[in-house]
């Protein structure tokens, strides 16, 4: 990956604690235009906390946040877009009027061509009109991609998008995911638990270690696109990883 690209996100210095309860410490890092970064670490080491304090949802113990050199993730949520690990569609909406939602809220009018097109992207146009339950598991990963997508963020935060679906649909969205993120060019930030998946994914992986969280390494992933899942190279690193879990 090209290493003299702008960079989206800084964060700086992050610390978050709830009550006396300590969750980040001290977290750097940034996130250059065009990144695939994942986040990795173990079960509640704050990984979820992490994104957001990213996307603005709630407020920092100490340290910073800068999108595009800004000072405050304020005024800027509309460059971010975000997944979270569940889909939270509404029910009683389709998929287009969940995808439009968002535009709904900020009171914007005429969303139509941004729905259209966002749901063409993640292949749910004919099923514009249907309702969740009417989805697979799949299906409604697609359809909250398809919402955090439409207003076209330079950056995505994913949150464990994939959690709860069978091996096959994970792999299928991971590279339909992979395939949308190429041509689009935007920054992702993609949290998982699975060292394989951030492997798979990602040009660098952050590693988290046990909270109160701190980085253990930045590990800079240098293997060719398209991927091998069980290639030597792709299980080495995956053990690497592993290791520093220990």
């Amino acid at each position: 990956m090209e290493t003299d690209r702008a960079e989206i996100l800084q964060v700086e210095h992050l610390s978050k604690s709830f009550g006396k309860l300590s969750v980040l410490q001290d977290v750097t890092f940034d996130v250059t235009e065009g990144e695939l970064m994942a986040v990795l670490g173990p079960s509640g080491c704050g990984k979820t906390t992490l994104l957001r304090a990213i996307a603005g949802l709630i407020p920092v113990s100490a340290g910073n946040i800068h999108i595009r050199n800004r000072d405050t993730v304020e005024g800027n949520k509309k460059n971010i877009g975000m997944v979270f690990q569940e889909p939270r569609l509404l029910p009683w909406r389709s998929v287009a009027d969940n995808v439009r939602l968002p535009f709904e809220l900020k009171g914007t009018d005429d969303a139509g061509e941004a729905v259209a097109a966002s749901l063409a992207l993640v292949g749910l146009t004919e099923f514009a009109k249907s309702y969740p339950h009417e989805l697979s598991g799949g299906m409604r990963s697609r359809a909250a991609l398809a919402r955090a997508l439409a207003q076209n963020p330079q950056l995505l935060l994913l949150d464990e998008p994939l959690t709860g679906l069978d091996v096959r649909t994970r792999e299928e969205l991971q590279d339909e995911i992979l395939g949308i993120w190429d041509a689009k060019r935007m920054s992702l930030l993609w949290v998982t638990h699975a060292p394989e998946e951030a492997v798979y994914l990602a040009d660098r992986i952050i590693v988290l270690s046990r909270r109160p969280s701190s980085i253990k390494d930045i590990l800079r992933v240098d293997l060719p696109r398209p991927r091998e899942r069980n290639g030597s190279k792709t299980r080495q690193l995956t053990e690497e990883i592993r290791r520093l879990f220990e």
